[in-house]
C-alpha cells in the first residue's frame, strides 16, 4: 500500500494538525517526486467570533512550535501574535513566584483560535487557525467547507459527506476531542480520555501586564492550575482540573480576590472544552492514521506543538513507507508512544511540584533556590527554568526531570537550605 502519482488524501479537520499534515504531506511529496491530489474537509470558518468559530484552547505556542513553522517555511504574522510572554508568575497564597524567560530568542506568544471573544469589538484580532488554513490554500490544496458525516472502511476509505461519497487511498482523521471523529464503527477507534476545561474571556485588567501569565492553585475543588493569559486587549482565564464544578470561573475569580479586577465581571466569551489527557486507540491502520489530540498529545501543555510533530511522522510514514497498518506501526507508532512516555514524567513533575507546593519548608528552600541564581547567567538559572519550562510547555517533560535532579539543581537546593537554615 503505497501512495503514488495521482493518489487521493483526505484529510478530515482543519485546524492546526489537519494544516500541518497538509503541509507536510506537499513538502514531502514535492521532495519525492510525488503528486498527490490532497482534499482537506472544514465546515468551521475560523474568522468568526465567539465558540462558533474557534478551536477552543489557552492558545499559547511555545518557542519550539515557533521556530518548527520554519521548517513549513512559514512565519507568524504580527497581527496572528496577540501578546508576547516574558514572564509566569505563580501565586500560592500569600507567596508570589516570578519567572522570567530565560531565553530572549525562545519567544513565547499567546493567540486566538478564532476570531476572538463572541462579545469583543472591532477590529477583532487575527484568528492563528484562520492564517494556518490559509497558507494551505495557498498552496494549492482544496479546502471544502463541508462536514465529513462518515467514513466507511472498504479496499478504499469511503468518505461521505452531505454532497458525495470519495473514494480516498488515505485517510486522516484531525478532528481534535472537542469533535466527533465520523468513523464507522468497525473502524474500532477510541478517542483520548479527556479533562473537562473551563475558560471565559474576559477585558484585559489594567494592571495586568500585557506580557505576564498568572497562574493560581488549590480554588475551586478539584483545580490543577488556572491561568489569566493575555491577549491583546482581553485576558484568557483558563482552568484545568478534576470534574471542576458549574460556575467555576466565577469561583475561581472570587478565591483569588481576582473577581474585582474586571470590569463588572463580565464575561465576553466562554466554553467548556475537552483536553486529552490519554492517547487515543486504534489510531491507525491500513490507509488510516490519526493525528493531534484525535492520536495523543502532550500532558496540559503545548498541544499544538504535538500536532506538528504527529503530523510530520504521519506524512513521513505515508510518503516514504507506505500506508498499511504496519508502515504506521513501524514509521509512526514510536512517535506517538515517545509522547506518551514523556506524559509520565510530567505526571510525575506536576506531582512533585504538588508536593513541594503543600510542604511549606520545601516551598522556603525552592524560593531561596531561585533568588539564590537570579544573578546568574540565564542557562545557569536551573530552578527558575525548571518551573518556567513546566508551565510553559517549552522542554520535554524528560529533560525538565532530569534538569530537576541534576547536580547543579541539587546543590542550589543546598545553598537553599543553608540561607533559610541561617535566616532562621
Amino acid at each position: 500500500m503505497r501512495l503514488n502519482n495521482g493518489s487521493r488524501v483526505v484529510i478530515i479537520g482543519g485546524g492546526p494538525a489537519g494544516c500541518f499534515t497538509a503541509l507536510h504531506l506537499l513538502r514531502l511529496a514535492s521532495d519525492n517526486d510525488l503528486q498527490l491530489d490532497i482534499r482537506l474537509y472544514e465546515p468551521r470558518d475560523f474568522k468568526r467570533p465567539g465558540p462558533g468559530g474557534c478551536n477552543k484552547c489557552a492558545g499559547i505556542l511555545s518557542s519550539t512550535l515557533v521556530q518548527n513553522l520554519e521548517i513549513l517555511g512559514l512565519s507568524l504574522p504580527p497581527e496572528v501574535i496577540q501578546s508576547d510572554l516574558t514572564a509566569y508568575v505563580l501565586h500560592m497564597g500569600e507567596v508570589e513566584m516570578r519567572l522570567s524567560r530565560p531565553d530572549a530568542r525562545r519567544r513565547i506568544v499567546s493567540i486566538y483560535r478564532g476570531g476572538g471573544p463572541r462579545l469583543g469589538s472591532p477590529p477583532f484580532p487575527g484568528s492563528f487557525d484562520d492564517w494556518l488554513l490559509d497558507q494551505v490554500r495557498q498552496r494549492g490544496i482544496q479546502v471544502i467547507r463541508e462536514r465529513v458525516e462518515a467514513v466507511r472502511p472498504g479496499e478504499r476509505p469511503l468518505v461521505i459527506t452531505g454532497k458525495e461519497s470519495y473514494p480516498a487511498d488515505l485517510v486522516v482523521l484531525a478532528t481534535g476531542v472537542n469533535s466527533r471523529a465520523p468513523l464507522d464503527p468497525t473502524w474500532k477507534y477510541i478517542p483520548p480520555l479527556a479533562e473537562i476545561m473551563a475558560q471565559d474571556e474576559v477585558s484585559l485588567p489594567k494592571n495586568i501586564l500585557d506580557s505576564q501569565v498568572h497562574i493560581y492553585f488549590d480554588h475551586p475543588a478539584g483545580l490543577i492550575f488556572g491561568g489569566v493569559i493575555p491577549k491583546g486587549r482581553y485576558a484568557n482565564v483558563s482552568l484545568l482540573g478534576h470534574n471542576l464544578p458549574p460556575r467555576s470561573v466565577k469561583e475561581f475569580l472570587i478565591a483569588h480576590n481576582l473577581a474585582k479586577t474586571f470590569p463588572n465581571g463580565m464575561a465576553l466569551c466562554g466554553c467548556t472544552p475537552q483536553v486529552a489527557v490519554t492517547a487515543a486507540e486504534n489510531y491507525f491502520t491500513d490507509r488510516l492514521v490519526a493525528v493531534g489530540d484525535a492520536a495523543v498529545t502532550r500532558l496540559y501543555k503545548d498541544g499544538i506543538g504535538a500536532a506538528f510533530i504527529t503530523a510530520e511522522s504521519a506524512a513521513r510514514t505515508a510518503v516514504q513507507r507506505g500506508v498499511s497498518q504496519r508502515d504506521f506501526s513501524v514509521g509512526f507508532h514510536p512517535t506517538c508512544r515517545r509522547i506518551s512516555m514523556d506524559n509520565r514524567y510530567g505526571k510525575m513533575l506536576f506531582r512533585l511540584w504538588e508536593i513541594s507546593r503543600h510542604t511549606p519548608f520545601l516551598l522556603d528552600v525552592w524560593q531561596e533556590a531561585i533568588m539564590i541564581e537570579a544573578d546568574l547567567p540565564p542557562e545557569k538559572q536551573i530552578h527558575s527554568r525548571t518551573l518556567w519550562n513546566m508551565f510553559t510547555g517549552d522542554e520535554p517533560y524528560r529533560k525538565i526531570l532530569w534538569q530537576s535532579f541534576s547536580l547543579p539543581a541539587m546543590l542550589g537546593l543546598f545553598k537553599g537550605l543553608v540561607r533559610q537554615w541561617k535566616r532562621k
